[in-house]
């Protein structure tokens, strides 16, 4: 059954490929001729400083009080301290892009897009103390093609236009698939884009891009997608789209002798398939009258089989072989402008949720049972976003199991100044449960050692945060960010939760009561 599923999806592949070299071939863009070529790029510079938020990678909890509960990728070790010890974290880094487009008879373009991502001091090459110069460290050299594709318009007279090659892809505003993974990180995918614009109000795309291959057998990892727009109705656009994200790698949780291999391949162990993620979505925005909204819901299905692996119920070496996509996510901005008003104000609400689950917990009776299996903590998976609604707790896109209501403010102080303030609570969906411990200076010590089947209710809040950022556009082409972001710490914070990662991974820190803070400035000039 698995082999037929196998030649089916590689046979999709073989006669996507085919048809696109056929429509590029039958459209007789091969006979094209240089018409014009222009360069162009983008440079950007960002200082970063984060406060009592970052320290070396810890295990919060005591492995004896927590033994046989499935606790995600880290178990309980964390990245996070929400306290005041030891020193903050900077980090200042360049992004450059520098492209070239050629633009060919017959509606055929091309475009070359190289890029490079270093961190400040990551490739100096002198040594001061001994004047030794040497060579730089190729392993950290970040030079690459963002993006290098051929594309296509007009295919066969029709509003038909095929992109082939790496390229950069943004889709529902942003919300699920950009070109960013960051502020200053860039993002793009290997494969082949159709868009068909029937009329000036429709516009339809398809594409199939590569995240991963493996040339030894079917162990891919692909992205599809279908991806509508209508902008025929006055302020609204509304997109409708379908993602579908296949990874067939292989994955264990254990690495036996043949023996070993072949017991658990009888007894059904350490067989986890394809991962395979559904998402339905819809994106509704637009203005009138003053007042603006954005609104973008999907829901997501499908097997979650390589998260699963993540949750393992120590000691026992085996994860959730039947884990599965079944969660929704959605975000909602609502503004208005008061345009006859100094500044044009604009007062805005925003609310955020990502559903999520927390199956860390055990029952006496798990606790017991020697052959005890596990359920994963599947939440939403945000797939290829870059949207940041919590800077302090260092979301990036990664961020589920997480829910936010904001109330913020933004205004127009010149034409070159635009200023944004906000404020906004932080909720766990569904909380960590930690087990009963002592707490000595921010040293856990359990209650109960071994009966990890004893806990305490844990917190959803996660905290109150403020944020503000002040951009000035010196030049059409030129602009300088200011944003700062400070985090009162809440319980779900110093207890620990497993937000981060898309709900995979732990946050906790010492339980030292604490706030945080983030602070970065980035300039930007496009050329």
């Amino acid at each position: 059954m698995q082999k037929r599923e196998v030649d089916t999806v590689s046979f999709l592949n073989r006669r996507w490929a085919l048809v696109v070299i056929v429509a590029v071939f039958l459209g007789g863009q091969a006979f094209a001729e240089l018409q014009q070529v222009s360069i162009g790029g983008e440079l950007r510079i960002r200082g970063r400083w984060y406060i009592n938020v970052f320290a070396p990678s810890t295990q919060r909890y005591n492995a004896d009080s927590t033994g046989w509960r499935p606790l995600g990728l880290k178990g309980t070790f964390s990245t996070f301290k929400w306290d005041a010890q030891g020193g903050g974290w900077t980090r200042y880094e360049t992004a450059t892009l520098l492209n070239v487009k050629a633009d060919f008879s017959n509606s055929v373009t091309t475009f070359f897009e190289l890029y490079d991502h270093s961190i400040w001091g990551e490739d100096f090459r002198s040594d001061y103390l001994t004047g030794a110069d040497g060579r730089g460290n190729p392993a950290k050299n970040f030079l690459c093609f963002n993006q290098a594709y051929v594309e296509a318009s007009n295919l066969f007279g029709e509003p038909l236009r095929l992109r082939i090659g790496r390229q950069a892809l943004k889709f529902d505003g942003g919300w699920l698939v950009t070109d960013l993974l960051s502020p200053s990180q860039f993002l793009s995918f290997d494969g082949v884009r159709l868009t068909w614009t029937p009329t000036r109000e429709v516009t339809v795309d398809a594409f199939d891009m590569k995240l991963h291959e493996n040339t030894t057998g079917d162990e891919d990892a692909d992205f599809y997608g279908l991806h509508a727009t209508y902008t025929g109705i006055p302020a609204l656009t509304v997109e409708g789209y379908y993602y579908f994200l296949r990874d067939a790698g292989h994955v264990e949780t254990t690495k036996l002798d043949p023996v070993g291999e072949w017991a658990e391949g009888r007894l059904g162990l350490d067989q986890y398939g394809a991962t395979e993620i559904h998402t339905i979505g819809t994106h509704l925005w637009g203005k009138e009258s003053g007042f603006d909204y954005d609104l973008n819901f999907a829901c997501q299905f499908g097997q979650a089989a390589h998260v699963g692996s993540y949750f393992v119920a120590t000691p026992l070496p085996y994860g959730d072989q039947k884990a599965d996509y079944n969660n929704f996510g959605g975000a909602l901005t609502v503004g208005y402008t008061f345009q006859e008003l100094k500044f044009q104000p604009r007062p805005f609400v925003m609310g955020v949720f990502f559903n999520g689950e927390d199956n860390t917990d055990i029952s006496f009776g798990d606790w017991l049972n020697p052959f005890y299996k596990p359920k994963a903590s599947v939440s939403f998976n945000r797939l290829f976003s870059d949207s940041n609604y919590a800077g302090t707790l260092n979301d990036n896109g990664s961020m589920s199991n997480f829910a936010q209501a904001t109330v913020g403010l933004e205004a127009q102080l010149a034409d070159c100044i635009r200023v944004h303030l906000h404020g906004a609570k932080d909720w766990v969906v569904d909380p960590f449960n930690p087990p009963p411990c002592w707490n000595f200076g921010g040293v856990r010590v359990p209650k109960f050692p071994g009966m990890s089947f004893i806990t305490e209710k844990g917190s959803n809040d996660l905290g109150w945060e403020i944020a503000g950022w002040i951009k000035y556009n010196y030049s059409a082409d030129l602009s300088i960010l200011f944003y700062g972001n400070y985090l009162w710490v809440g319980d779900a914070l110093r207890q620990g939760s497993y937000v981060q990662g898309y709900g995979t991974m732990f946050n906790g820190g010492t339980d030292v009561k604490c706030n945080a803070a983030y602070i970065f400035w980035m300039t930007t000039l496009k050329f």
